[in-house]
């Protein structure tokens, strides 16, 4: 479990999409990387969960209650920073991506100035329209300003005149494909920790009852 938990953050943590945007930097201002935190929390609880099961294994082999008992303990902390990665991503699920629709935007607007040589928001933008496959911030910019269109978005998006893919509707996409990832990834962590809680202390329990020959 500890292993396919490091897989997957790791998955997540060098994804060509999220990387590509959220190690952008315009002028001096770095792309919001709030994202980041949560898989930070899962790629060191992997990681951890792997040591702590082999931990685990040999106390059980050993019929140590010494180590039975720190793999409980052990449990009992990464539990606690399940809950905590949890609710963190809970209450910070939409201000991640309203913050980097914040950072396309202001790239966006500085694009659209008369010196573009001055700043590398052009550069920015075209990333961002790369990467997610879309083009503008909104449609209704699409309709008003065409001008800017050929010069900042891909050739089949410009083309497409009847619906144009929404840059603020394709960050709220990516990011909360990859949060609901995190929060399956934490609840079926979770209650494999319950598990192993329980049968951690009825083997101890188990354990100090037997006689000893």
């Amino acid at each position: 479990a500890g292993g396919i938990i490091l897989g997957v953050a790791l998955w997540l943590r060098h994804d060509s999409q999220t990387t590509n945007i959220l190690y952008l930097q315009l002028g001096d201002k770095q792309a919001p990387n709030t994202f980041y935190v949560g898989i930070y929390i899962l790629i060191a609880v992997g990681a951890v969960m792997m040591f702590v099961g082999f931990l685990g294994c040999y106390g059980a082999i050993q019929e140590s209650q010494c180590l039975l008992g720190t793999f409980f303990t052990c449990l009992v902390i990464l539990f606690a920073c399940e809950v905590a990665a949890g609710i963190w991503g809970f209450v910070n699920k939409d201000q991640i991506a309203k913050d980097v629709k914040q950072f396309y935007d202001q790239a966006f607007q500085q694009a659209l100035m008369a010196d573009p040589e001055s700043n590398n928001g052009k550069a920015v933008v075209k990333t961002f329209h790369e990467t997610l496959d879309c083009c503008g911030p909104d449609n209704a910019i699409g309709t008003v300003v065409p001008l800017w269109r050929h010069d900042l978005c891909k050739d089949s998006i410009v083309k497409s005149t009847f619906e144009t893919p929404n840059c603020h509707r394709k960050i709220d996409e990516l990011f909360s494909g990859k949060l609901y990832l995190i929060g399956i990834a934490a609840i079926v962590v979770a209650v494999i920790m319950i598990f192993e809680m329980i049968l951690s202390m009825v083997l101890c329990c188990g354990i100090r009852n037997s006689s000893v020959y």
